[in-house]
């Protein structure tokens, strides 16, 4: 009998959106208990599909769990930085610099779309607090500076290859401990080699784009497949060469648009996967994008419900899957949407795994730890929501919600960051989904309700005791943490709820096709889906095992 390699683990962080509380953007910041802070505003967090400032500590606390676990191998799944500023980009460069200094941990980056934008980058303006929680914009674009906005250089996203530099050590170029390292177009490590030619769909617009993707041989053995799915596409159109408003944004892009604009990566996949096998390599594969859907199918009611949301528009197509599956690949790990997931598609000796990695920014905050063994790998899950939640941080989110008459979010007295995490969902629900996604009509009905309340919209009583005191937001904010977090949603909601919650799905939950735009077709479908979250979350595990494809020993000649 062959015995089994012993193989590294190797930890997965995805988006970590690192926000620096102490970059320096050309003003003072905000002064909570004799310290300054660079701080978000609230106003913009409850919008926001992630928080801002709890990243750096999030990001310090996955790092140093690395630490007790000895870990020697970290992959940054993409949107590592909060939105690619040069000053947050350098400032987290230093922060994993000292950390592999200190531990021997070597980290592999890959771009996120909120990392890096296309040849030339892209301006942003983001709102901060100053004094007595007052807000002030910092813009890197100089015609937006006045006297509530800061100029700031250091606030832009830079574009390839520029972008990359200041995270050079860190995968995307060659170092000289690599055992084995190269990129889909040979064994240069030169931004000018790694190019390939994208244009607008009416062929006027043709640009020379480098590809950030890249392979590296952690240690003996264990090969690291790092895709780029990164996807910036020209438009139609008369533009400035390069400038942002001349490309499509990634965030909606991925393994979708990878297959029009980089199908050489497709090829490159199948061979690596090829020679691992014929070398007895482990191959384990990245990108920041998921390749399967993370929901696994149910999240099919949303396009009936609210249309195109940004999880309709970043679900990977059916082409996909089938492109990954003739490549041969066996496992792929993702990050982008913010959620635990684990799909599965093929039979036989050709099946594919997505592996999706919770964010450490939102709910519910996770990483994840691979453990390579023979023939299989296992996943654990790593969770971050014991941390204690940062007293500076919600005195400050205080100030400014006196200061705009507003009453105190719950959020500001968890005592745990995922109870914090959870609050910002809750808020998620009434200042984002509700007044971008949500129709008006359906929330004017029922958002204000109870959930007996609305049981009765659909002419019936309910005899749960939850039912008659359960405020119809609450089942609808736990209906995005069911979403999001799967099994890892289920210790942070009641079980009275998830047992009220499984009865209004079993005697309403209704198919999307049965939308008539009525009230209660809605609530139907929007129970249906949350009775296949709950299935979603009862079949999942903490600890998964993935089967590799079949390794063929290499052979000495």
């Amino acid at each position: 009998m062959m015995p089994i390699r012993t193989l590294p683990s190797v930890a997965v962080i995805a988006d970590a959106h690192f926000h620096d509380t102490a970059a320096d953007f050309g003003f003072p910041g905000i002064e909570i208990d004799g310290r300054r802070m660079t701080m978000r505003s609230w106003s913009d967090t409850r919008e926001s599909t992630r928080v801002f400032n709890e990243s750096a500590e999030a990001l310090h606390a996955a790092l140093e769990e690395v630490r007790q676990r000895r870990i020697r191998h970290v992959v940054l799944l993409g949107d590592y930085t909060d939105d690619g500023q040069r000053t947050t980009t350098e400032t987290l460069r230093a922060i994993l610099q000292r950390h592999s200094d200190a531990h021997g941990t070597a980290f592999y980056a890959l771009p996120g779309n909120h990392d890096i934008f296309g040849p030339r980058g892209r301006h942003h303006t983001k709102a901060f607090l100053t004094e007595n929680g007052r807000s002030l914009s910092v813009s890197s674009d100089a015609r937006f500076a006045n006297e509530r906005v800061v100029f700031s250089d250091r606030m832009y996203c830079e574009g390839y290859p520029a972008g990359l530099d200041p995270m050079a050590a860190f995968g995307y170029f060659r170092r000289s401990e690599y055992l084995h390292w190269e990129t889909p177009f040979g064994l240069s490590d030169a931004p000018e080699d790694r190019v390939y030619e994208v244009h607008s769909p009416d062929g006027c617009n043709v640009y020379q784009l480098m590809d950030a993707s890249y392979l590296v041989e952690a240690e003996t053995g264990l090969w690291l497949l790092m895709i780029d799915a990164n996807i910036f596409e020209p438009l139609d159109g008369a533009f400035e060469a390069g400038e942002e408003a001349a490309f499509t944004d990634s965030t909606a892009g991925g393994w979708n648009a990878l297959l029009r604009a980089k199908p050489f990566l497709i090829n490159w996949i199948a061979d690596v996967n090829r020679r691992a096998r014929a070398q007895g390599k482990t191959l384990l594969a990245f990108s920041h994008y998921p390749a399967l859907d993370p929901f696994d199918g149910a999240t099919g009611a949303e396009r009936t419900l609210f249309g195109e949301t940004n999880v309709v528009r970043r679900t990977p197509r059916k082409a996909v899957e089938d492109a990954l599956l003739r490549a041969g690949l066996s496992n792929h790990f993702s990050g982008h949407l913010h959620v635990e997931g684990v799909t599965r598609r093929g039979e036989g000796e050709r099946t594919l795994t997505n592996v999706a990695v919770p964010s450490l920014v939102a709910f519910p905050p996770a990483f994840k730890v691979v453990h390579p063994a023979g023939q299989e790998i296992a996943v654990e899950t790593v969770e971050m929501s014991g941390l204690p939640v940062s007293r500076r941080l919600c005195q400050g989110y205080r100030q400014e919600t006196v200061l705009a008459g507003e009453e105190q979010d719950p959020a500001f007295a968890a005592e745990s960051y995922g109870v914090f995490l959870r609050g910002h969902k809750r808020a998620l629900v009434r200042y984002r989904y509700f007044a971008k996604e949500w129709p008006a009509d359906i929330v004017a009905v029922i958002a204000d309700k109870t959930v007996a309340d609305v049981v009765g919209l659909l002419g019936e009583r309910s005899g749960h005791p939850q039912a008659t005191t359960l405020p119809m937001f609450e089942l609808i904010a736990d209906w995005y943490c069911l979403r999001q977090g799967a099994t890892l949603a289920l210790p942070h909601i009641e079980p009275e709820r998830l047992a009220l919650y499984r009865a209004l799905a079993e005697r309403f939950g209704g198919a999307p096709e049965n939308h008539d735009g009525s009230v209660e077709s809605f609530l139907g479908i929007f129970f249906g889906a949350m009775g296949l979250f709950l299935d979603r979350a009862e079949a999942g595990t903490r600890r998964l095992t993935i089967p590799l494809s079949p390794i063929r020993e290499k052979v000495s000649v």
